[in-house]
Parts: C-alpha cells; sequence; structure tokens
C-alpha cells in the first residue's frame, strides 16, 4: 500500500520547469552513491588480500576505508556552496567521472599509493551524490512528504552497506579484489549517459566567492582529530594530545573567522535553530553507534563464542536488511503521526537492545546477539533517517541546504570514531586471571553500557526537540 501511494504520489509531483520525472532523477542520483557506498563497504574484506598484494601493514592499509571517509566528509562540507553554485547536471556528471576515474586506477593499481589515489578520488563521488540526492527532494517534493520520499531515496543507498562486505569477499574469494572496481565500472557509466540526459534544474544559481580559509580550517580539524583518536591504540599519549589541540585550535580560529567571514562555505546560522540543532545531535551520536557496533559483534562472537567470520558477518544481516527496507515505513509514520512516534518508539528500541547485550552479555549466545542486534537496527533506523527529515522539515527553506551539508558531513565524520572508541572499550579490560575470552567479554559490556548511556541522552535531546519545535514539522502540514 506505501508503496503504491508512492507511486501514484510520484507521478503527481512535477518541477516547476518544464522537466519531467524528478523521482527518477533522484533514483539515478541515488543509484551513484549506492556504487560508491558498495565499493566503500566491499573493500573492507579485502584487507587481507590488499596486504599481501601490496605490502603494506594493517595500519596502513586500513586508510583505502577511512581515508575514503574523510575525504567523503570534507566533499560533502561543501554542498551548500555546490547547491548554490551549480547546477544539478554539473554536480552529478563530477561524481560519475569522479567515480570512474577512481575505478580506473584502482583497478589498474600497481602500487598501494595508487589504489589510496583512486579511493580518495572515488570518494568525491559520494560526497557530491548523497546531499545531491537529497537537496533534489527537497526542490521537488512537498514539505509534508518529505519523510516517505527521503525513506524511499535511502533505500538504495542503504542497501549498499548490507550487500558490500558479501559482494566483496566472494569477489575476493573467487576473483581477485580488482574485479569490485571492474564489475562497478559499467554500471558507473550507464549511470552517467542516463544522468546526463535526465537530470535537470529545480532551482537557481547565484555566483559565491567560497571560502578555502575556513574549508582548510575545518578539513584540518577534521584530520587532526581522526589521527588523535586512532593514535590511541599505540599509547602515544604525546602524539595524541599534540592532535586533539590542533583539532581545536583549528576549530577556535574557524569559529572567530566565521564571525567576518564574507565568503562562503555554509550558514552558522543553522545552529541557532531547535529543529537543526537537536536533530542533528542525536543523528551523530546515532551514526557513532551504528558503525561502532557493527564493528563490534562480528568480533564479539569470534572471540567470545567461537564462531566463524561467516557467523560473524550473518548476525548482521537481519537487521540490515530491516534497516534498509525499512526505510519507506519509517518515513510513512513520520508523515502520518509526527515525530513522536518514530523519533522515541526508534530510539527506545535502540535502547532496548544494547541493553540486552550489556545485562546479558555471553548469556546470550550467538542467537539472542543476533536478536538483540536486530532490534537495535531496527530502533536504529527508524530515528536515524527521521532525524533529518524531521530537521529538515522544521527549518526554513533557505536554511536546508545548510543543514543537509552538515548532516551528511557529520554521519561521515563521526563513524570511524565510533569505530576507535569501541574497539577501545572492547580490548581495554586485561584481567590476568581471565581468558582471552572473559576479557574480550567484560571490555565489550563497557561497549554495550556506552551505548545504553548515549541511548537515553538521545532520548532527552528527542525530548526537547519535540517541545521545541512544536507543530512546525508535523505530519499533518
Amino acid at each position: 500500500m506505501i508503496v503504491s501511494n508512492f507511486l501514484k504520489e510520484a507521478i503527481t509531483l512535477t518541477p516547476t520547469h518544464k522537466q519531467a520525472k524528478p523521482m527518477l532523477v533522484v533514483a539515478i542520483v541515488a543509484l551513484m552513491s549506492f556504487l560508491g557506498v558498495l565499493t566503500e563497504t566491499s573493500m573492507n574484506t579485502t584487507f587481507p588480500a590488499l596486504m599481501k598484494a601490496f605490502h603494506v601493514s594493517l595500519s596502513t592499509v586500513q586508510w583505502v576505508t577511512s581515508g575514503y571517509l574523510l575525504a567523503a566528509a570534507l566533499v560533502m562540507l561543501t554542498s551548500a556552496y555546490m547547491k548554490r553554485r551549480f547546477t544539478n547536471r554539473q554536480l552529478f556528471m563530477s561524481s560519475a567521472m569522479l567515480f570512474i576515474i577512481g575505478d580506473l586506477l584502482c583497478a589498474t593499481a600497481q602500487s598501494f599509493p595508487q589504489l589510496l589515489a583512486g579511493r580518495l578520488i572515488q570518494a568525491g563521488c559520494v560526497g557530491l551524490c548523497t546531499p545531491l540526492m537529497v537537496n533534489i527532494i527537497l526542490d521537488v517534493v512537498p514539505r509534508a512528504k518529505l519523510g516517505l520520499y527521503i525513506g524511499i531515496a535511502n533505500v538504495i543507498v542503504l542497501i549498499a552497506p548490507a550487500l558490500g562486505p558479501t559482494f566483496g569477499g566472494a569477489v575476493t574469494a573467487f576473483a581477485s579484489w580488482r574485479m569490485i572496481f571492474w564489475l562497478t565500472l559499467p554500471l558507473a557509466l550507464l549511470l552517467l549517459i542516463l544522468g546526463s540526459g535526465q537530470i535537470h534544474q529545480y532551482s537557481t544559481q547565484t555566483r559565491l566567492a567560497f571560502d578555502w580559509v575556513r574549508f582548510g580550517l575545518l578539513g584540518a580539524a577534521l584530520v587532526a582529530l581522526n589521527l588523535g583518536l586512532t593514535t590511541i591504540s599505540s599509547r602515544h599519549w604525546l602524539v595524541v594530545a599534540a592532535l586533539l589541540i590542533v583539532c581545536a585550535l583549528c576549530m577556535a580560529v574557524f569559529l572567530r573567522l566565521s564571525r567576518t567571514s564574507t565568503r562562503f562555505l555554509f550558514s552558522l546560522t543553522v545552529f541557532k535553530q531547535p529543529a537543526f540543532l537537536f536533530s542533528f545531535l542525536p543523528y551523530l551520536t546515532l551514526q557513532f553507534a551504528n558503525v561502532g557496533i557493527n564493528f563490534l559483534l562480528p568480533n564479539y562472537v569470534q572471540e567470545v563464542f567461537g564462531a566463524s567470520a561467516l557467523i560473524g558477518g550473518l548476525i548482521l544481516l537481519p537487521g540490515s536488511v530491516f534497516n534498509g527496507l525499512g526505510q519507506p515505513v519509517y518515513g510513512w509514520m513520520l508523515d502520518h503521526f509526527g515525530g513522536r512516534l518514530p523519533l522515541l518508539l526508534g530510539d527506545g528500541l535502540f535502547t532496548i537492545g544494547v541493553l540486552a547485550m550489556a545485562a546479558l552479555g555471553p548469556a546470550m549466545g550467538v542467537l539472542g546477539v543476533t536478536i538483540a542486534y536486530l532490534i537495535f537496527a531496527i530502533g536504529r533506523s527508524m530515528a536515524f533517517s527521521n532525524s533529518v527529515a524531521y530537521g529538515l522539515k522544521a527549518l526554513p527553506k533557505a536554511l536546508q541546504p545548510d543543514a543537509n551539508a552538515l548532516y551528511n558531513m557529520g554521519q561521515q565524520a563521526v563513524g570511524g570514531i565510533g569505530t576507535t572508541v569501541l574497539s577501545l572499550l572492547m580490548t581495554a579490560v586485561h584481567h590476568p586471571g581471565w581468558s582471552h575470552a572473559q576479557n574480550i567479554a567484560a571490555g565489550s559490556a563497557w561497549a554495550f553500557g556506552l551505548l545504553v548511556a548515549l541511548g537515553i541522552v538521545i532520548f532527552g535531546l528527542y525530548w526537547i526537540l519535540l517541545r521545541r519545535t512544536g507543530s512546525t514539522a508535523t505530519g499533518n502540514e
């Protein structure tokens, strides 16, 4: 029923200009972003093969993923400027070309620097396409239907993380890691051709001067923060402190310059809007938890229960399916019932799932962990996507591109932090009288406990959000 209603509504949606089929445009852009996320998550399973092929360490090869995420976050920072300065077709064509060039560099890589360069170039695809998809929806979809349409578009992008590890593992096992890039190349070329004919413009452009200084400061802050957190595991505390100080100084200078800058990056006035601030903070926290626990649980069941790597991946599958395919339903709930139901229910399920893991721990067994993760994933997905949709509904139209840029940049930047923090907690316990499995179980209990605390914090933030925004983002608008 929901999908049939969506199709009927999509036919009736027409832009202000004479271009047709705006939702086909959204699908093309979303599929391009899907390819970027698919290659990103596929690479996580190729680390042993890459280490052997290029004779590099694990700490070096992980930059294939962490460098990609960081580069994507930096490009997303510019999306508010890009939206105002360039056309939809220009942005899409650029992103498709970046993906194709990166694909070719990676597929033919003869050295690790060439592979890494290809991955950093490909990060521009996701960095441009993901915000572009939402910006097009904001241009052509009525505000009262934003939840459903953002949910439909997110299905395409969120299926990629579920398929990525399986796709990457299978391709690497039966062929070569290079085939990940050769197989996605024809699809990227097809989308480039389709997009060149279908993507049109739904808003006017303005010539703006880009603020390279503030962009550089934010980029330096993000790099220093990520390097500082990843250095914690090596116990080089002076280096960690120096990097975190650099991050703080860059942010301080950025904020000071933002008061007087006449060049454009994004508008900081969006932080004065309760609809943004109190949806943005839960959004970041939910992404922190999601990426962190997706790393923790496969390792947890292998280390504590002695499960195989295959089982470690399969325990995430049921939750990942609901994470992707449930998006239209969660968005429909927001449009028809307002924010209270999906936000508070989602956070409640999120908290119940991690509370079960924290309280029961090894007594749950593999099946119990799978069920708890399923509950967690349904709740996290329901709250996560609707945090953005609710916030965008309640914001003035002029500030929506700025908010969209920050939502997208934030979720990319905070993901690596979640992995770092939860992995540190997981391995933090070293009781001399315990086995390795017992120490991992105890450390993981601390990680689960942190997520329970975050679930309670998110509830408080949502409570403030719902009270401060009132009826400005209700489903009846």
